[in-house]
């Protein structure tokens, strides 16, 4: 008897959340939405790019929250990596809820396969808890999470359905 196994791809959809970088409190004068970057977070970009280009990551589109600090950590990892991907800046990201999250992702274009969501906390933390069996307490500012989805269509990624990839942080790789 000849068993023949048939082998397909799972389609998959590859969400990686990332929280901005540490952002600057020099100045509480500024708007919140205006906030840039400290120099730990500048420091910390080129870091975590160095951890995605060594897992080979190159999201087909990225939507981030339109906030300044949002905008800086997108153009640092951007720039460090040469990425060629399209960029959304997205007012309803600034700190958005999970609900608004999952909203964005399920609208968005079906010939993406992967994509940075990159915004803040709590809804990032929220997010990634959600739509996983996570038990994340806090994504740390440029921490990224990594969720597999086995979806054909954005608009099928529902909460508890993802899978976690990986989980990584700053602090992971500081001597």
């Amino acid at each position: 008897m000849v068993l023949i196994y048939l082998c397909y791809n799972t389609p998959m959809k590859t969400i990686y959340l990332i929280r901005h970088a540490k952002s600057d409190w020099s100045d509480f004068s500024i708007n919140d939405a205006k906030r840039g970057l400290s120099e730990r977070g500048k420091k910390d970009i080129p870091l975590m790019a160095n951890e995605l280009h060594k897992k080979n990551i190159k999201p087909d589109l990225i939507i981030s929250s339109s906030s300044n600090r949002t905008k800086l950590t997108v153009e640092g990892i951007f720039k460090r990596l040469n990425y060629s991907t399209e960029i959304i800046y997205d007012d309803e990201l600034y700190l958005a809820n999970p609900k608004t999250i999952l909203s964005l992702i399920q609208n968005v274009n079906d010939k993406y396969k992967s994509i940075f969501v990159v915004g803040h906390n709590p809804g990032i933390t929220d997010f990634a808890n959600l739509m996983s069996d996570a038990d994340i307490e806090n994504i740390p500012t440029l921490g990224i999470v990594a969720l597999k989805c086995e979806v054909k269509k954005w608009k099928e990624c529902k909460y508890h359905d993802a899978k976690v990839e990986f989980f990584i942080y700053p602090k992971m790789f500081k001597k």
